[in-house]
């Protein structure tokens, strides 16, 4: 899953995800009820970066496994890591990462709206 066109699916895939573009076109934001879980941007070259929210100890982890796993660029560096793809980042745990991602974005909204996506 290292195209854009194929990434998008994923993200767009996951319940009420929506794309928006509140930072212009060059950075694509995925929200989940209004909060964010990815952001996409284009580099140039098939180059792709995505920020991806993650369980603090296990964002250093990555890190420290994969060399195109870096701390969140323009995010907070303990909960966000960006992966740079084509990378070495095999496309299954990218998968597990964008779906870990949305969860724990939906872990942190309300019950109200947790009980609208109905997960």
């Amino acid at each position: 899953m290292e195209s854009l066109v194929e990434l998008k699916a994923y993200l767009l895939a996951k319940k009420s995800a929506e794309e928006t573009y509140p930072f212009g076109p060059e950075a694509i934001v995925f929200k989940v009820k209004g909060k964010l879980f990815a952001i996409v941007s284009e580099q140039g070259e098939g180059a792709i970066h995505i920020n991806l929210k993650c369980d603090p100890d296990e964002a250093q982890a990555l890190r420290d496994v994969f060399e195109s796993i870096k701390p969140g660029y323009h995010m907070n560096k303990k909960h966000w890591n960006t992966v740079h793809l084509p990378g070495d980042v095999p496309a299954g745990e990218l998968m597990r990462m964008i779906d870990q991602s949305y969860a724990l974005v939906v872990k942190g909204l309300t019950r109200a709206l947790r009980a609208e996506l109905n997960l």
